[in-house]
């Protein structure tokens, strides 16, 4: 199966739909949403082409392909725009012998197990690590990427991760699991 993951829109309609665009170039089965989807926060700007109603839209377009978790920008008002569950702090996909665990990363409701990946947001920032017993995946942010970084989300396919720039498409950094 092949999944885009994506994280922190932050309200961006302008990125959302960029976010869609890519989707349907990707041809991905899954769209894997990180959290923090319609509301900047209170530590950021607001990001260009700042409507959460029209990122909403942009998104509720995508209901049945999206899997998503709760971030800490993301609120229970947010249900009522959103035709898709947004409460769960963890999804976990089973990938044969291991699992895949997708957070937004400001906690850490489970530990991952031996060969696991986990997948969070959060950060803004890109980046892949090979922890103590399980592989570390931040996929940055669509709409307000942080450290000099692009805005970004990741592919997985099979046993491929690849970091994309969200406004070319382009591939940046590609990890093997």
């Amino acid at each position: 199966m092949k999944y885009m993951i994506a994280s922190d829109i932050h309200g961006s309609a302008q990125y959302c739909r960029l976010l869609k665009e890519r989707f349907s170039e990707e041809k991905a089965e899954k769209l894997i949403l990180l959290g923090d989807l319609l509301y900047h926060g209170a530590r950021n700007p607001l990001p260009p082409g700042y409507s959460t109603l029209q990122c909403a839209e942009i998104l509720n377009s995508l209901k049945e392909r999206i899997i998503c978790v709760k971030g800490n920008c993301d609120s229970e008002v947010d249900s009522l725009v959103l035709e898709f569950p947004v409460a769960a702090d963890l999804v976990v996909l089973p990938a044969g012998e291991r699992n895949i665990l997708f957070i937004h990363g400001h906690k850490m409701p489970a530990l991952p197990q031996a060969g696991d990946i986990l997948f969070c947001g959060h950060f803004h920032v890109p980046a892949f690590e090979e922890r103590e017993n399980y592989f570390y995946c931040n996929c940055g942010s669509v709409s307000i990427p942080k450290e000099n970084s692009p805005r970004s989300y990741c592919i997985l396919e099979g046993n491929t991760i690849l970091w994309k720039e969200l406004d070319t498409g382009k591939s940046f950094l590609t990890r093997q699991i």
